[in-house]
């Protein structure tokens, strides 16, 4: 799974900005910097799906020390390391239902382990499958 670097960049009395070098146009914000992070995490994911539609190699990624000594990014004030995934398919974007304390226990979990929401039930119900693999099987 390659990780690609997120620049994250802040004007008084604005939003945080990321974006993406190896993938021009390939920007998100948010009002935090947890939040900027976990948009940074799914617009990199449907910048990816896009880029996979259309058949485009993945660049390889920029180290990290390249980044932080271009001029451009002079006045970033992080830089965020985000997970591509596999070539697993495509992600599809759905709607589901939840009572407001789960899906708040849902964030808090999430955020607590640097995940999106998206990233930590994929993660959750992968894991869960996974275990009801290993319990069938035995």
């Amino acid at each position: 799974m390659p990780n690609y670097i997120a620049v994250v960049h802040k004007e008084p009395g604005s939003d945080y900005g990321v974006s993406f070098p190896d993938f021009p146009g390939c920007i998100t914000a948010g009002k935090t910097i947890d939040e900027a992070k976990d948009l940074a995490h799914e617009a990199l994911l449907l910048h990816l799906e896009g880029l996979r539609e259309d058949r485009v190699p993945l660049p390889a990624p920029t180290n990290l020390e390249d980044l932080v000594a271009d001029p451009e990014n002079a006045e970033a004030v992080a830089f965020l390391v985000v997970s591509a995934p596999d070539a697993q398919g495509k992600a599809k974007r759905i709607n589901i239902t939840m009572p407001e304390e789960t899906l708040r226990r849902v964030d808090a979990a999430a955020k607590r382990r640097g995940l999106s929401r998206s990233s930590f039930l994929t993660r959750a119900a992968q894991e869960a499958m996974d275990q009801e693999g290993r319990s069938s099987a035995g």
